[in-house]
């Protein structure tokens, strides 16, 4: 009997509300036999998580969420599995991202300062937990503490999302180079919500194409909020360029509340010969 899984949740440790415990003990609730924990440039939450999930007999799959330099206007993020040292290259620069991720957040609250919007750092914070995990949905929850706002995916739209009046850029690492940080690291590349690249057909098609010569090793198919036909096709072109078609909820707790970890809005199912697939692409098998 196959068992389902969730390669992509978010923890306390980067921008989600939950800690990477309770993450854990949520997928066990619903039956997961494994769960990823993909926080973003960390690998902080992976002991706690390892903790609990061995507590609870389930799998943990050690992970990532890197964003990408973007294409078309649109944000590309790529998601690393089978990482958790902190001293292997993809470790070492994740270090740095964190880096440039405090100078992107000071920057992005002098623009909402700029703005008349009077969101600090401190207000994202409070919602973050740490200065160190504060992410856009923090500074959004900020927003919608003083009005700025009606919710989170109201602050996202007119001023945090990609073009919004508020954003400020974030990658700098091309798919190609997070390719070769997972690979030289013992790990695995796939590619996030890949319709948020901004493409669609035969761009998107020749995207993917590009993102599978520079070695990427699969594509998330089974996305927490994408219909039945969008979840086909983009199995039909994992599969047209030998890419795994993984899946996972892309859970952060209360700034995605649609979102729930291992069943998405409800309708998401990944099967864990998924993992086995993941498992056989990484480097030396």
């Amino acid at each position: 009997m196959h068992r389902v899984i969730d390669l992509h949740t978010h923890s306390s440790r980067s921008d989600g509300s939950e800690s990477p415990g309770r993450v854990v003990e949520l997928a066990h609730e619903v039956g997961c036999g494994a769960v990823a924990l993909t926080d973003h440039d960390t690998l902080a939450g992976l002991p706690e998580a390892r903790a609990r999930a061995g507590a609870l007999g389930i799998r943990l799959v050690p992970g990532c969420e890197i964003s990408c330099l973007p294409l078309a206007g649109g944000g590309i993020h790529v998601l690393v599995y089978f990482v958790d040292d902190r001293a292997s290259p993809l470790g070492v620069e994740l270090d740095s991202l964190r880096d440039d991720r405090r100078a992107r957040n000071q920057a992005l609250a002098e623009r909402l300062q700029q703005l008349g919007i009077p969101v600090t750092l401190d207000m994202a914070a409070a919602h973050a937990g740490t200065v160190e995990g504060i992410g856009r949905p923090h500074f959004a929850l900020a927003m919608v503490d003083i009005g700025a706002a009606t919710d989170v995916d109201d602050a996202f739209a007119r001023y945090l999302g990609n073009g919004g009046l508020a954003y400020v850029p974030k990658g700098r690492l091309t798919v190609a180079d997070v390719c070769r940080l997972a690979r030289d690291s013992g790990g695995v590349a796939v590619l996030a919500h890949p319709y948020t690249i901004g493409l669609a057909g035969d761009a998107l098609a020749g995207a993917v194409a590009d993102m599978a010569g520079a070695g990427l090793s699969g594509l998330e198919a089974v996305y927490g909020r994408y219909s039945p036909r969008q979840r086909t096709d983009l199995g039909n072109l994992a599969r047209r360029f030998g890419l795994v078609a993984t899946g996972g909820s892309d859970f952060h707790g209360v700034t995605k509340p649609d979102l729930h970890v291992g069943t998405g809005t409800g309708d998401l199912k990944v099967p864990d010969r998924v993992l086995d697939q993941l498992e056989a692409a990484r480097p030396g098998t």
